[in-house]
């Protein structure tokens, strides 16, 4: 009988023979694959959880975007109502008897519906000063000896913001630089 110690290990692989050779896995290389796997699904979680991330904050941005600006086109709709109240303020003759107390309610009527316009974020633009595309559409252009080219002349029609967006553009005259008058 032949004594054997528990404590030798036994190599398996013969002297002189690859691992290769005898079909057993390489162990470093199989390392390197597994380390390389690992960190190529931590990446592609990491840019998961980002995405995931950034849908949540664009789908809470655009509700509550849709919340503020829900009511753009009751609005819009509104404006024409606005804009009717005051062409009949507008109208009504000054010293017309009689006229007074229509024109009153009318004009109250128009207030109370800028106020509650106001309430709700809606303001007039401001038309007065430089002509600003962003707030501001030039329907026609009047030549003037007063007003500073690019300048706004006259309202046309008034525009509205809503919050911070434009609801709807004031439409205005602006000003030109008069011709020189050609000789005969």
């Amino acid at each position: 009988m032949t004594d054997t110690n528990d404590d030798t290990i036994l190599d398996p692989t013969p002297t002189g023979t690859s691992e290769a050779e005898t079909g057993a896995p390489d162990l470093a290389g199989e390392v390197v694959r597994l380390t390389d796997e690992v960190a190529s699904l931590k990446d592609r979680l990491l840019r998961a959880a980002a995405e995931t991330e950034n849908v949540r904050r664009r789908l809470e941005r655009e509700k509550a975007d849709a919340s503020t600006y829900a009511m753009t086109a009751f609005a819009r709709d509104l404006l024409a109502v606005a804009d009717n109240l005051g062409r009949a303020v507008a109208a009504l003759p000054a010293d017309a008897p009689g006229f007074d107390a229509v024109k009153t309610g009318i004009a109250a009527t128009e207030r109370e519906l800028t106020t509650v316009l106001g309430r709700h974020g809606i303001a007039r633009v401001e038309a007065a000063g430089k002509l600003d595309p962003n707030r501001h559409q030039a329907m026609i252009e009047v030549e003037s000896d007063t007003h500073e080219p690019g300048s706004i002349v006259a309202e046309l029609q008034a525009g509205y913001t809503i919050k911070d967006r434009l609801l709807r553009p004031a439409l205005v005259s602006v000003a030109k630089a008069p011709v020189a008058a050609e000789p005969a």
